[in-house]
């Protein structure tokens, strides 16, 4: 679809919570229609997880996106799609690959929400693709798992905040989950979630640097609950980490479901944001420091910069690869 400008921000640059709703929806139609290419019950594909993502390329208003899915690996519960995301320019005909992500979805029954289903098989073309599969499947499993234990923490207002400090940008969303954002099930889609996630994190970019911003990658966004509709959600943003040109954002999603089941708050949603400033050229430029106070602040500081120089040292082992 083209791009238009309630899809971009105030330089032209489409949001990267756009562009990830898109990716969500290519990735629901394609697993939601192989799950039931079978005779059985019938079902809608749930998102669980979004690995890695990098944003390679900005798109701007009036090019045309062009999202494309294929499903690259089947367990007994869950599907893999692999989504490129490419953008047109439709005066020139250029045409450049802006974004590459990996997809994990559940199919859940229409009967009964709470009823995970089988998926049918795939036919791989080599024996190798099944089992390089199976390791990313066995992965994401276990990081899944890891990162819901370690979500317990909430976001505290602070009281006239100094500037470049995690609590004078941190910032909150509050939204109620209405019949629009959500799927045949009643419940949220992933990419709507995405979406909300991908404004909060822009606004503390934007309040610590003060300039244009733009989404640089988003690290796996894992989904641990359902949300229903009726459910009062907190989207909530702070800043973890900076290096020189970029941003880390931590962005969780607490739900309330109030209304139809009253129970108590619960993390349904979690990720790592990453952000770079831009001029008004488009050029990068520097970010200020991150100011930590707390203890808590430092420690997520130095995880947050073992994630950068982690991923800092395979993207330079990839463009090695890529030369040889």
């Amino acid at each position: 679809r083209i791009m238009r400008p309630d899809d971009a921000n105030i330089a032209g640059n489409v949001h990267g919570g756009t562009i990830l709703k898109m990716i969500e929806e290519a990735g629901a139609i394609i697993s939601t229609r192989h799950c039931n290419s079978q005779a059985g019950e019938p079902c809608v594909a749930a998102l669980a997880r979004v690995e890695r993502t990098d944003f390679l390329s900005p798109m701007c208003i009036g090019e045309v996106a062009n999202v494309s899915a294929e499903i690259t690996y089947t367990s007994r519960h869950s599907v893999e799609v692999q989504v490129n995301v490419m953008s047109e320019n439709i005066l020139t005909g250029a045409k450049k690959v802006t974004n590459k992500a990996t997809l994990w979805y559940v199919p859940l029954s229409l009967k009964n929400v709470n009823k995970v289903l089988e998926v049918p098989p795939i036919q791989y073309a080599r024996k190798e693709q099944e089992d390089e599969g199976k390791k990313r499947y066995e992965e994401q499993k276990l990081d899944r798992l890891e990162t819901k234990q370690r979500n317990g923490d909430v976001i505290l207002p602070v009281i006239n905040p100094e500037p470049h400090t995690v609590g004078y940008s941190q910032s909150s969303l509050i939204h109620l989950v209405g019949p629009s954002d959500c799927t045949l099930l009643g419940f949220v889609h992933g990419g709507v979630t995405m979406k909300l996630m991908d404004e909060v994190a822009g606004i503390v970019a934007a309040r610590h640097c003060k300039t244009n911003i733009v989404t640089a990658s988003v690290d796996a966004i894992n989904f641990h609950e359902k949300i229903k509709k009726g459910c009062v959600i907190t989207v909530s943003g702070r800043m973890t980490f900076t290096s020189n040109k970029s941003m880390e954002i931590e962005v969780f999603v607490d739900a309330d479901p109030f209304v139809d089941e009253p129970r108590e708050r619960y993390r349904a949603v979690s990720a790592f944001f990453t952000y770079v400033s831009l001029s008004k050229e488009g050029k990068p430029l520097p970010v200020p420091q991150l100011l930590t106070e707390t203890e808590d602040e430092k420690r997520r500081f130095e995880e947050g910069k073992g994630r950068y120089l982690q991923t800092k040292a395979k993207r330079q082992a990839q463009m090695q690869q890529a030369a040889q």
